[in-house]
């Protein structure tokens, strides 16, 4: 291996760190995420308002997909970080190559049997008649470049794990950038409508395959070879084991995605599901500074638990939880006074036929509201964030996967299955400020419980 920069993460303080890496995180989580609400902008300006709710039926199996990369990029790290911590650079080459071999093996399969069954799967996800059509073109399309997508997000996580936060940053904004503008050429110039937005995302997968590619030959520490690649049975076990937690929040929020878009059009109708995917990218866009904190704490956590440095763990945990907790109120405060703008800036204000116009009025009517209750219970969540993250990053794989399971899998699935038969669509929009609040009040509990007992009594021998 070249020179460390991992060693850092056990000797700088903490607060200095945190910043070193969310900040790079977060902007990096901003530009996608910016990426993600610009597209659905532009798709349901130019392409119209039935086209956002084409995409978001489409969007939880090709996040599962993608989340496949993400899944063995967390877990792996979180083995590969401690492995970096303890010295054991044999080891974390080994990780590497395994978590690219995984990612490549199961990500493919699951995309070859997703274009398979793509009439299927449109169907299932709860598509609409009125805009199936477009639905499978962007759905198409895009699985034929998500295997990339997938070891991007797993790459960028194993860059963030070696203490290059800002190569892990600009993995993030090449992409988005390239397909904001590939959006406006194909959907704006061009005029291919959704197939024209279907392939700028896929441009943006190889653009960022391409960029982590060249970090990995040029600026890694990691320099793999070819016996890295073959599955280790110890290896494996360690990595699907965390990777396991990310995979099951994952997959939870794909099972999540398409229950509330059969939820919506049982209880609801196209529009409404046109309202959730404003929301959903509101969720990703808004919450990005919490989520860039919770991302580079995970690295700090991870290295200090593996390096025996208990003190610095607790320190971490403590100051993560302050800075996401005064972000999370920010956010909320913003959300609170400013949502019929938010919501308005997906909606065209020109023209268009008299059915679009009346489409844009209703989606504007319904959302606002909508996006308030979703958002309510956000200054509290950073405790259910960094609690789970904390978990996962010192390798307790059962109770990450439980704490990571909790707000989406054990209480807002089934509030979601309780409430609208009862309530109608106003029922989904109330589960997720209940789930909040209940998910945080159990992952506090055993947080609260860990620092207390087992980091304290192991910093104070």
């Amino acid at each position: 291996m070249s020179k460390k920069n991992s060693t850092a993460l056990g000797t700088e303080p903490i607060s200095k760190l945190l910043v070193k890496q969310a900040v790079p995180a977060s902007i990096g989580i901003l530009v996608m995420s910016l990426n993600m609400i610009v597209d659905t902008i532009f798709v349901g300006r130019w392409i119209g308002p039935q086209a956002i709710s084409a995409i978001t039926v489409v969007i939880p199996f090709t996040f599962f997909i993608a989340a496949i990369g993400l899944a063995v990029g967390i877990g792996g790290s979180s083995v590969l970080s401690r492995a970096l911590g303890a010295g054991d650079d044999k080891k974390a080459l080994k990780v590497f190559g395994n978590q690219i071999t995984l990612t490549t093996l199961i990500s493919g399969s699951l995309a070859i049997i997703g274009l398979v069954f793509q009439d299927y799967f449109i169907e299932f996800f709860g598509a609409a008649d009125s805009y199936k059509e477009m639905a499978l073109v962007y759905y198409r399309i895009v699985l034929y470049g998500i295997l990339m997508l997938a070891l991007c997000m797993m790459g960028n996580n194993v860059i963030r794990a070696e203490g290059k936060p800002k190569f892990a940053m600009y993995a993030m904004i090449l992409p988005a950038v390239g397909n904001i503008i590939m959006d406006y050429i194909l959907i704006k110039v061009l005029g291919y409508g959704m197939e024209g937005a279907a392939w700028a995302t896929f441009i943006s997968y190889g653009i960022c395959f391409g960029f982590i590619f060249w970090f990995f030959v040029a600026k890694s520490e990691l320099r793999l070879k070819l016996n890295s690649f073959i599955l280790e049975p110890t290896i494996f076990k360690e990595i699907s084991g965390l990777s396991g937690v990310t995979l099951a929040r994952q997959g939870i929020i794909s099972v999540l995605g398409i229950l509330l878009n059969n939820v919506l059009i049982t209880y609801g109708d196209a529009l409404d599901q046109a309202s959730y995917g404003i929301i959903s990218r509101m969720l990703m866009f808004a919450l990005f500074p919490v989520i860039g904190v919770t991302q580079g704490f995970m690295p700090i956590a991870g290295y200090n638990y593996g390096a025996e440095k208990y003190k610095r763990v607790r320190e971490t945990i403590n100051t993560s939880i302050k800075y996401a907790g005064i972000l999370a109120l920010l956010i909320f405060a913003i959300i609170m006074s400013f949502p019929d703008f938010f919501v308005s800036i997906f909606l065209s204000d020109k023209g268009g036929d008299p059915q679009t116009i009346a489409d844009n009025a209703e989606i504007f009517a319904r959302t606002p509201n909508a996006l308030r209750w979703v958002f309510a219970a956000t200054p509290i969540i950073v405790v259910q964030l960094i609690g789970s993250a904390y978990f996962q990053s010192i390798g307790k794989a059962v109770p990450a996967l439980l704490l990571s399971l909790t707000k989406q899998g054990f209480f807002l699935i089934p509030l979601i299955l309780i409430l609208p038969p009862f309530l109608g669509v106003w029922g989904v929009w109330i589960a997720f400020p209940i789930a909040d609040i209940l998910s945080t009040m159990v992952t506090g509990y055993f947080l609260n419980k860990e620092v207390k007992t087992k980091l304290a009594l192991q910093a104070e021998g």
